[in-house]
């Protein structure tokens, strides 16, 4: 008798449970706040087109695309058209335990150091499309991010982050050379001077400024000598800039 009340108990919770589990109740689907992938791979928060800190990842449209123009040429953003009159304070890929990571990027300054450089101008680096404009995070300020296809027609983007001023809007073409912005201290977060990223893909990551793994980030001095494409006293102008006038 105690046994039939022990089966019959087990076959009613059995039973129960199957009730429950068929249920037609629509699971809870809690809203996407990151995504990870081959881009962001150590998870930062995503960035839409429209600036605001709620994302950090937005994939090129097929019109972005077919837009992005090819660069012939890469120079320094800093210091002039060529980039003379700078210094490298941080390197890409330093590691600086503080900040709890390696460099993303390249801290250009003004060879008086210091603020001296505080409103001097930014350029293009290179012939291409501005993806993003912006304020992602108060650590970032005003951040400009420029798409450009290499010789071989890949996909890379500049970032030109603690600007002071932004000069240009997004969805604008852009010669190599242009004014985009000027050096600024991300709202006084730190000393005056450009935070510049070059990086491979095909879509707009603003991350962080550093980081323990280096993903689709390029050491941006290394890339704009390998993509210089002729001697530095070799100057010739940029194509978009004479389709542009």
């Amino acid at each position: 008798m105690v046994a039939r009340s022990h089966l019959v108990f087990l076959c009613t919770a059995a039973g129960m449970l199957g009730i429950a589990m068929w249920q037609d109740r629509p699971p809870v689907v809690p809203p996407i706040e990151a995504l990870t992938g081959f881009q962001d791979a150590d998870a930062p928060l995503l960035l839409p087109s429209d600036g605001q800190p709620r994302f950090r990842l937005h994939q090129f449209s097929a019109w972005q695309l077919v837009e992005i123009p090819a660069a012939t040429r890469f120079e320094s953003p800093l210091g002039s058209e060529h980039g003379a009159l700078t210094c490298n304070d941080q390197k890409f890929w330093e590691l600086n335990a503080e900040r709890g990571g390696h460099h993303t990027g390249d801290d250009l300054n003004g060879i008086g150091g210091g603020n001296s450089d505080l409103g001097d101008p930014v350029f293009a680096t290179a012939d291409g499309l501005v993806s993003f404009v912006g304020e992602p995070s108060p650590g970032s300020g005003k951040t400009i991010i420029v798409a450009h296809r290499d010789r071989e027609g890949r996909l890379l983007e500049s970032m030109y982050a603690h600007l002071d001023r932004i000069d240009v809007v997004a969805g604008a073409l852009v010669a190599r050379g242009a004014k985009i912005g000027t050096v600024g201290t991300a709202n006084g977060y730190y000393p005056a001077h450009l935070h510049f990223e070059m990086r491979r893909g095909d879509g707009i990551d603003v991350g962080s400024g550093y980081s323990m793994l280096p993903l689709n980030r390029l050491d941006p001095a290394k890339t704009i000598a390998e993509l210089a494409g002729s001697a530095p006293d070799e100057l010739s102008p940029s194509p978009l800039a004479a389709a542009l006038k």
